[in-house]
Order: structure tokens, then C-alpha cells, then sequence
């Protein structure tokens, strides 16, 4: 990535996180950035795109630290959903564009990102899938090969449910010690 296109990404990220959305403009962006409104549509052909773009980098951190734990070679596939679980918690808190998406989706629903958060979807179930099949074939797990789809599906719906009380509501740091019962509560429902 040239450093224009970075260097107006890193102030959008930041304009983004402080204000969101409707009340970043462009005009503040490219004054901030030090940089020509023109140079901001070179790179990206609206706010939307560009917001987008934002968000893109934050879950692609995200993914970044997920699959470190996922490959981990030193822990077994229970230590790999606490840490998945965990470091998923740890890593969206700090996303804060992401969570401008997330109160969109109640008051007015940002379609434009539909697609990164989708794509999310599909990338962590195959992550999961992988940390389940190790976890029936080290005897962690009972097998759940016939329900795997349902099982996949209800595990990133209890994810996305947690994302509302714990980034919109501000209730992550009240919650955060509590982190190990919910993780041990749904490792005991896979358990062998």
C-alpha cells in the first residue's frame, strides 16, 4: 500500500473511531490527513468505500490473532476455544469502526459492509470446524461430524450475541472476569 492511501486509511481510522460515520466528512479527513480532498477519491471513490476499507483493516487484524491461536502447535483444541474465544473478545473490543457498524444495524443498516462481515462469518466457522475436529481427535470432544453446520451456526450466533452487551452497552469490562465461566459453559457442551 503506498503511504498516501495508508496514511489517509490510519486518519480514517482514527476520525472514524472518535466520531463514526455520519459525523466524519471527507473534508475532515483530507484536513487532517494533510492531504488534497482530490488524493482522498483517488483512493477511494466515497466515504462508504473508504469507511469499508476501515473496517477491512480491523477485521483483518482480527482474523491476524485468530489464526495464531488457531495453528498454535502448544495447546489443545479446549485451549484453543478459550484463547479463540478470548482473544476474539480482546481484539473487537478495540474495534471500534466495527462497533460503528454494529449500532447501525439498529437504527440505519450499513449494507455496504455486509459482505466483510459475511465473509467473517464463513472465515471463523472453518476456524472453529478445525479447532472441533482436533478436539474429537485428541478425545476433547464428542464428535460432532452429523451437526457440525448447526453447531458452527449457533456458535457464531452466541458470538455476534455477545457483541451487543459488550461493546454497544459498555458492559465488557463488567463482564470480562466472567469470560472463563461462559467459554468453560460452552466447552462443556462439546465435551466428550
Amino acid at each position: 500500500m503506498d503511504n498516501t492511501k495508508e496514511k489517509i486509511l490510519n486518519v480514517a481510522t482514527r476520525i472514524f473511531s472518535r466520531f463514526g460515520f455520519y459525523k466524519t466528512s471527507m473534508d475532515e479527513i483530507a484536513r487532517t490527513a494533510h492531504k488534497a480532498k482530490g488524493s482522498l477519491y483517488y483512493h477511494f471513490a466515497s466515504k462508504e468505500e473508504l469507511f469499508t476499507e476501515v473496517v477491512a483493516h480491523e477485521l483483518n487484524n482480527l482474523k491476524k490473532e485468530l489464526a495464531m491461536v488457531v495453528t498454535d502447535p502448544e495447546l489443545n483444541a479446549k485451549e484453543k476455544i478459550k484463547k479463540y474465544l478470548l482473544t476474539r473478545m480482546s481484539v473487537l473490543y478495540k474495534a471500534t469502526n466495527y462497533h460503528e457498524t454494529l449500532k447501525a444495524d439498529f437504527f440505519e443498516h450499513f449494507e455496504f459492509v455486509d459482505h466483510l462481515r459475511s465473509e467473517l462469518d464463513h472465515w471463523e466457522k472453518e476456524q472453529l470446524k478445525n479447532i472441533i475436529k482436533q478436539g474429537v481427535e485428541s478425545g476433547f470432544f464428542a464428535d460432532q461430524s452429523e451437526k457440525m453446520d448447526v453447531l458452527l451456526d449457533v456458535f457464531i450466533m452466541v458470538l455476534k450475541g455477545l457483541e451487543i452487551p459488550f461493546f454497544l452497552q459498555n458492559k465488557y469490562d463488567e463482564l470480562s472476569p466472567h469470560f472463563d465461566d461462559l467459554i468453560n459453559i460452552l466447552i462443556k457442551g462439546m465435551a466428550a
